[in-house]
Formats: C-alpha cells, sequence, structure tokens
C-alpha cells in the first residue's frame, strides 16, 4: 500500500513536471551518521542544473530521499538531522540509485528494507552510485564486485581490510566503471554530479549548476585527489601520484622502490623529479609525512607513544621519540601538553 505521504509527493512532483521532460531521476539512500557535506553537495548540484536560475523546481531532475517509512529524519554525523519523503518503492523508477555514507566507527548499519531495495536496482540495472563511504556499503553488499571502486586515501586502508578482494584507487576524484559510480567524498562529490548531469541533461547544466557554487569547469574522474597531510603541493602529475602512494602506505615501511614499480619508473628518476619538483627526496617526503602525521596524533588523541609510532610507520616509540626532539624540537610529552586546553 502506497502511503499517503509518498501520493502526496508523487502527486506534486507530476504537477510541477507535466509541462517538462524529466531527464533524470535519482533516489538516495542516507546511513545513519551520513556525511552533511556530501549530501548537500551532490544534491545542491541537482537542485541547480534542475531548474532555470536558482528556482529549485525539480523540472528536469528529479530526487527522492528515501527511508523505510517515508518521513523518517535520519541523522548526520553533525547532528543535523534530514527528513525523508519517500518509502523505497520499484527501483526501476530511477536512473540512479545513491549511498551517502558516513563514519565508519561504530559500523554502518543498514536496514533490511534498504538492503534489498539496493539488491533490487543491482538485478534492474539501476546504475549505483556510492558516495564517500557509501562504497563501503556496495561493497559490503556484493554490489561492487567485478568493478573498480574509488575511495579516499583518508579510508583506503580501512577498505582494503574489510574488503581485500575489491579493487580500489584513491588517486583520482571519482571512478565511473560501468553502471558503478563512487567517489572519495568532500567536494569531488559535486564533479561527480555534473558527470552525471552532463550525461544526462548536457554540459551546459553541468557547468551551470558548478559555477553557482563557485566551484571550477567540471573535472575529470581522474583528476587526482589532493595532498593531505603537509602543505607541500606538486606541480609534475607523476610525483603526485608518488606522493599519494606513499600517504596510502604511511603504516607500512614500504621500499620506495615499490612505488616506483607501481609507477613504471626509476628510483633515480623518480627521487630526481621529486627534487625539481618539491624540493625533497621520496624517503624525505615520507619521514615528513610520518613526523606530521604523530605531531598531529600527540596533539589531538590519547593514544600512547607506542600506538602512535605503529599508526606513522616508525620501527618503536624510542625511534619516534628521538625523531620528534631532532625534528620538531619537543619532546613528545611536551607537544602533547602543549596542545591541552
Amino acid at each position: 500500500m502506497v502511503s499517503r505521504s509518498r501520493r502526496a509527493h508523487d502527486g506534486a512532483m507530476r504537477a510541477t513536471s507535466s509541462h517538462h521532460s524529466v531527464k533524470l531521476r535519482v533516489g538516495i539512500v542516507l546511513m545513519p551518521n551520513f556525511t552533511l557535506t556530501a549530501f548537500a553537495g551532490f544534491i545542491d548540484a541537482l537542485r541547480l542544473a534542475a531548474d532555470e536560475g536558482d528556482r529549485s523546481r525539480q523540472l528536469q531532475c528529479q530526487w527522492d530521499v528515501m527511508a523505510a517509512s517515508g518521513g523518517e529524519a535520519i541523522t548526520s554525523s553533525c547532528g543535523i538531522r534530514v527528513g525523508t519523503r519517500s518509502d523505497f518503492a520499484s527501483a526501476e523508477r530511477y536512473d540512479y540509485v545513491v549511498v551517502v555514507g558516513g563514519v565508519l566507527h561504530g559500523g554502518q548499519r543498514l536496514s533490511a528494507q534498504a538492503s534489498r531495495f539496493l539488491k533490487d536496482a543491482a538485478a534492474r540495472q539501476v546504475k549505483l552510485v556510492g558516495l564517500c563511504t557509501g562504497s563501503f556499503v556496495l561493497a559490503r553488499l556484493g554490489l561492487l564486485r567485478g568493478h573498480l571502486a574509488c575511495v579516499s586515501w583518508f579510508h583506503r586502508d580501512e577498505f582494503q581490510a574489510a574488503f581485500p578482494e575489491q579493487p580500489v584507487v584513491s588517486s583520482q576524484m571519482f571512478v565511473v566503471d560501468r553502471d558503478r559510480l563512487t567517489c572519495a567524498g568532500g567536494t569531488s562529490v559535486v564533479h561527480l554530479a555534473a558527470h552525471m548531469i552532463e550525461q544526462a541533461l548536457g554540459r551546459a547544466l553541468a557547468v551551470k549548476a558548478l559555477r553557482i557554487l563557485i566551484e571550477e569547469q567540471p573535472l575529470p574522474s581522474k583528476a587526482l585527489q589532493p595532498e593531505a597531510v603537509v602543505s607541500v603541493h606538486a606541480r609534475d602529475v607523476l610525483v603526485h601520484k608518488a606522493m599519494l602512494l606513499l600517504e596510502q602506505q604511511l603504516q607500512r615501511p614500504v621500499a620506495i622502490g615499490e612505488a616506483c614499480a607501481s609507477l613504471g619508473i626509476g628510483q633515480r628518476q623518480l627521487e630526481r623529479r621529486f627534487r625539481q619538483d618539491i624540493g625533497l627526496t621520496p624517503a624525505q617526503y615520507r619521514q615528513t609525512l610520518r613526523l606530521e602525521r604523530a605531531r598531529w596524533l600527540l596533539q589531538h588523541s590519547a593514544l600512547d607513544l607506542q600506538a602512535i609510532a605503529l599508526e606513522c610507520g616508525f620501527s618503536s616509540r624510542a625511534h619516534l621519540a628521538r625523531l620528534v626532539q631532532r625534528e620538531l624540537g619537543q619532546r613528545p610529552r611536551a607537544l602533547r601538553a602543549a596542545a591541552l586546553p
């Protein structure tokens, strides 16, 4: 039986779009503790492309925020609640079904109804989209099997630990692999939305949406994710890719040669290009990453020194303490004490 709120919503949508051709229909599933930025950026890009100017009518695009019971409110990771207005109806009505992920600690609790809906959408060949950690949800349901996934560099280790057989990249903003689209989260969601808009409505509306959002022209899926830990910016694309690889493998003592092999470049050549571009060798850059990560953990976490050493790829707490003293000019305890309120 269709709920009263659902009938009212569908009637309003038919009235609004009676003189327009809807070309892009999107269903959105919010995880508990979902990331508000990912949801808001994505939905605003659709909103701005759907109508003339900034009038917000769902004319060329339509979207439903769904839950098992239409009208249920879902709480985001920052505590703001977002209402839903549709239950899990037939997935065939949508061109895309989007999962907005959220915080990972404590698990991502997906309802049985949502799981069935996503699997039904896949069976009906509806395109599935994972925003931010939505890729974890799709992978957990087996819906990324045979597809390449994209996750943020920040969550790559967790993703690989949970899904060791799943191919994944963290060097680009988003991935479109046939009927599966995944992205790193953050502002990459507006560029993934722009890709979907361009495919359905044309480049002009994709550009319009991004311009109003004060964003650049639509970026391709292979646009690189930014470096995360230190304010060193590479101009050389190969150096940038190597920096990302080193960040992703911060915890384990990987030889620089491994990064060279994956990039198809010799170690001497990589070292030369690093020096020319950022003034550091790959080993020096990795050491800087580890020390900055250790500094952050000392100042913002309650982890003991041994745990921080392991987290940052140092051989022991004594090794870390010596480097912190030598390179940062303070003992670890003093760094931590200085950060206390």
